[in-house]
């Protein structure tokens, strides 16, 4: 069908929804090892999808494996470059690596937007003094 600016439909638009929902069910139900392995198949047919990017980001974080997950949070980020949920994982996996001056930019981009983040002045504290 042809849309009212003649742009065609996605035909997979049902299909993609269909996995997004899956993709989420396994992340509710704890089962990481198969969210990861079709969060990764549906990102290479939805790219720029910034919750299934961050919830990647999140279960690499929980699993220990920091730099996966800065690389997911980064992908979010360049969509929503002030989201402070995306921000401060990013600043807790850098903090994990020992990056402290890459914790305390995060940390310092979400005080930008949200001053009163405790958690992100308490982190930002934590990294500075460890310099």
């Amino acid at each position: 069908m042809t849309g009212l600016f003649g742009r065609p439909a996605d035909p997979r638009m049902k299909e993609n929804a269909k996995k997004a929902k899956e993709f989420k069910k396994l992340v509710k139900d704890k089962k990481y090892d198969k969210a990861v392995r079709l969060g990764a198949e549906y990102l290479r047919k939805v790219p720029n999808n910034q919750d299934v990017l961050f919830t990647m980001g999140g279960i690499y974080h929980m699993k220990g494996m920091h730099k996966a997950a800065i690389s997911y949070l980064d992908k979010a980020l360049e969509i929503g470059s002030y989201d402070t949920d995306a921000l401060l994982l990013k600043a807790r996996s850098h903090r994990s690596l020992g990056e402290m001056k890459r914790t305390i930019q995060c940390c310092k981009k979400i005080q930008e937007v949200d001053p009163k983040n405790a958690i992100a002045a308490e982190l930002l504290q934590d990294a500075e003094s460890d310099l």
